[in-house]
């Protein structure tokens, strides 16, 4: 799971930024399932959903479930 950067964001439609939140949050449960915490960093992905709703929510105004 690679950082999301703003620059790569803005560069997304908002169908794939819809798809990208829909895979963090899916990637997110089954981290926090795992029992192996080496392979996957929740924090990260946390961070990255953070972005996606703060970008969404700043520059269109339109809400992403």
């Amino acid at each position: 799971m690679a950082i999301l950067r703003y620059k790569d964001i803005s560069k997304m439609d908002a169908k794939e930024k819809e798809v990208k939140l829909k895979d963090l949050r899916l990637e997110l449960v089954k981290a926090s399932v795992t029992a192996n915490k080496q392979n996957a960093k929740p924090k990260e992905i946390k961070k990255s959903i953070a972005k996606l709703l703060t970008f969404n929510k700043s520059n269109t105004g339109v809400k992403v479930k």
